[in-house]
């Protein structure tokens, strides 16, 4: 995060000095105004491509695949599995149930159990450890119907 404001504090900073010395230029009568122009609009379409290729092109790892090694190793079962995959999708236990075609009770059972194998107090703090596990991948609900992967 540090990273990121410092290097958009550096762009703002050389986009200003940009701006200071072409007023300057200008002015002082030593450069016309397209030229100045040109550069500026030079300045930023480099910036651009600079940001397009950082934060569009980002390589995704291999290691991002579900781990079902720590899947067998936890003794996370085929149903608790898709317990925890509904529980990442922000669904409660009646929504679960209803889903899987389970009593409420026996969601709740399987949430249990999940706590206990995954040792998380809490359904937030279950999906976390699954996620540094990698053995779960988690989305984000954005509307009502769309969701994003977080990897």
């Amino acid at each position: 995060m540090k990273k990121t404001i410092i290097v958009f504090s550096l762009l703002i900073l050389a986009l200003v000095l940009l701006f200071q010395i072409s007023t300057y230029s200008i002015t002082s009568g030593n450069l016309k105004t397209e030229i100045t122009v040109a550069i500026v609009a030079l300045v930023f379409l480099i910036i651009g491509i600079y940001i397009n290729k950082k934060s569009l092109h980002k390589n995704t790892d291999a290691s991002k695949e579900i781990d079902q090694q720590k899947i067998s190793e936890l003794d996370i079962t085929t149903r608790e599995y898709e317990v925890l995959q509904a529980i990442s999708e922000g669904l409660s236990n009646k929504e679960i149930a209803d889903k899987l075609f389970l009593s409420e009770s026996t969601i709740k059972t399987h949430v249990s159990n999940l706590l206990i194998k995954l040792n998380a107090k809490r359904r937030t703090q279950a999906l976390q450890i699954a996620k540094n596990y990698q053995i779960i991948k988690l989305f984000i609900l954005l509307d009502c119907c769309t969701y994003v992967l977080v990897l």
